[in-house]
């Protein structure tokens, strides 16, 4: 396996849940991270708590993943700081839970903009970044991005399009020699839809789990390229 020390990475939406958790294992490797969150004081925050994981370095930056102008100045300021990029977690997302009927117009715009949108452009503003480095570009979809579910129009169809853009994305730039990978988790122990982890959630597939897949995936031969990963719970509650 491939040692990681020294390289770095990019994880949007990095300061708590799936993406804080992924920060923490790519520390313990000694891979340098950036992480992003929609303040800075969250995104200090959390990057405080890293800087205790190891010796690897932590940037912390306000960025919204709907902004490309946003995302292109994280990447840039990463290049500046450490002279590379290898590799982009596209992470940062949210939802919006209901019934067509009652889902509005706005909270339909903020899903696809974030979820969507945001992994363009997070993707389009490390491009050349990544092709700098034959980098590696990780982006976290959802089992939502192949199972519809009632309530869920809005959520489904920005994973379902995440699904596809990545593998589209995989096609297109793997002449460069980078890889690209969706993951597609399904009950994930998080702060996410205004959730409060709590020991009930002890069967749902942790954070940390997850960055132990992105760190594997940074390791793996790079001849060899699962570009499209299912994870589910082993053993989920009883209906």
């Amino acid at each position: 396996m491939e040692s990681l020390k020294g390289k770095t990475a990019l994880v949007t939406g990095g300061s708590k849940g799936i993406g804080y958790g992924i920060a923490v294992e790519l520390l313990k490797n000694g891979v340098h991270v950036a992480i992003t969150s929609r303040t800075q004081q969250a995104a200090d925050e959390a990057a405080e708590s890293l800087r205790k994981v190891s010796d690897a370095e932590v940037l912390a930056f306000e960025a919204d993943v709907r902004d490309l102008g946003s995302q292109q100045r994280v990447v840039d300021a990463i290049v500046k700081e450490w002279g590379k990029l290898d590799a982009v977690i596209a992470n940062a997302g949210l939802g919006h839970f209901g019934s067509i009927e009652d889902l509005t117009a706005e909270q339909w715009q903020e899903t696809i903009d974030t979820n969507l949108t945001g992994v363009f452009n997070s993707t389009k503003a490390s491009l050349e970044a990544l092709k700098q480095s034959k980098g590696y570009l990780i982006t976290i979809a959802s089992l939502a991005g192949t199972n519809f579910f009632a309530n869920g129009s809005a959520y489904n169809a920005s994973k379902f399009g995440v699904v596809g853009f990545s593998q589209a994305v995989m096609l297109d730039v793997r002449k460069y020699g980078i890889k690209v990978t969706t993951i597609m988790p399904g009950s994930v122990t998080s702060h996410f839809n205004g959730h409060e982890p709590n020991p009930d959630d002890a069967w749902k597939i942790q954070p940390e789990d997850l960055g132990q897949m992105t760190v594997d995936l940074l390791k793996m031969n790079p001849r060899t390229l699962p570009s499209k990963i299912e994870v589910r719970p082993t053993t989920p509650p009883s209906k």
